[in-house]
């Protein structure tokens, strides 16, 4: 029981990637000297440089002026002392202004798939433990078959912080449950911080497992969103920057950040939930994984090239 809410602890981060998309995508464009300032010193502190060969599906820099598709990998990791963690859940976002639309997809932390750079098929989580975010880019690039530009990587013990940050997050609950003392019955529910994480832990009571709650992290995600872009947040911009700059690592500029907020803002019309299909859960050598039948990587590989206008 104690090693199930230890897992489960893992995964909250994915409730607070969407204050990412708002400083990329959703800020509002009024740069105010305090908001920039409170920006500009959130992402020093944000800022991770990595050493990564360039991508051989990516053979000329990204034109953020011409509106060019990129993609981002958000990472939730739990960093102990003397170990360096894994990261325990993924979700790839694609991002394209043009088609005003991000695609994001999550993929479960048991999937075998090819360690690139190990040479050995395991699970992709382990990708981060066996080479660090370079690995795990990696890792999910060959998976998905697409460039993977940029990294975000969250420190899930922040999560709570971020949520309130923001004000809080109202959410459509379409499974009446109870979870770590709280209620939550069918319908919208405004939630704080601690009840958020809540939310989106529960996995053992939900029929549809590991996906349910998957779909509940991803409803806290455009929840994030849409609080953080209100005009009401604008009031709130030092707390929200300043958890962020706490709590993430990215490769990404600040630079690269204002230029993503002045180009790109369209792509936050529709935000696409893609879901896997097909695939289920055996054990190889005694040791659980997720297998996704090849006809269903194809699949998901095809929308996201699609998207990003990849031949």
């Amino acid at each position: 029981m104690r090693s199930s809410k230890r897992a489960g602890r893992k995964r909250k981060w994915l409730m607070i990637t969407g204050v990412i998309l708002l400083i990329m995508l959703f800020s509002g464009g009024a740069y105010a000297y305090s908001v920039y300032h409170s920006i500009n010193k959130a992402v020093e502190t944000m800022h991770n440089p990595i050493d990564r060969e360039k991508s051989t599906k990516r053979t000329e820099d990204i034109q953020f002026n011409y509106r060019e598709p990129f993609s981002v990998l958000l990472m939730g990791v739990d960093e102990r002392e003397n170990d360096k963690g894994r990261s325990d859940s993924m979700i790839v976002l694609s991002v394209n202004p043009e088609l005003k639309s991000v695609k994001m997809i999550s993929i479960p932390r048991d999937t075998l798939t090819e360690i690139v750079g190990k040479g050995i098929k395991d699970k992709i989580n382990h990708s981060y433990a066996f080479g660090g975010v370079e690995m795990a880019m990696d890792t999910v690039e060959n998976l998905i078959d697409i460039p993977i530009d940029y990294f975000v990587q969250i420190n899930m013990e922040g999560f709570q912080e971020i949520v309130n940050a923001v004000g809080g997050v109202t959410v459509q609950n379409d499974l009446s449950f109870e979870y770590e003392g709280f209620t939550f019955p069918e319908g919208e529910l405004t939630l704080n911080g601690k009840e958020a994480l809540a939310f989106s832990r529960m996995r053992y009571e939900d029929p549809r497992n590991d996906f349910g709650r998957q779909l509940r992290q991803r409803q806290i995600i455009q929840a994030v969103i849409k609080e953080g872009a209100s005009v009401s947040s604008l009031w709130n911009f030092d707390n929200i920057f300043d958890a962020l700059g706490k709590n993430i690592k990215t490769n990404l500029t600040f630079d690269e950040m204002v230029d993503i907020q002045k180009h790109y803002k369209a792509a936050s019309a529709t935000i696409d939930q893609i879901q896997i299909q097909d695939g289920s859960g055996t054990k190889i050598d005694g040791i659980y994984y997720y297998v996704i039948p090849d006809t269903e990587i194809t699949r998901i590989q095809d929308l996201f090239k699609e998207h990003m206008k990849i031949d």
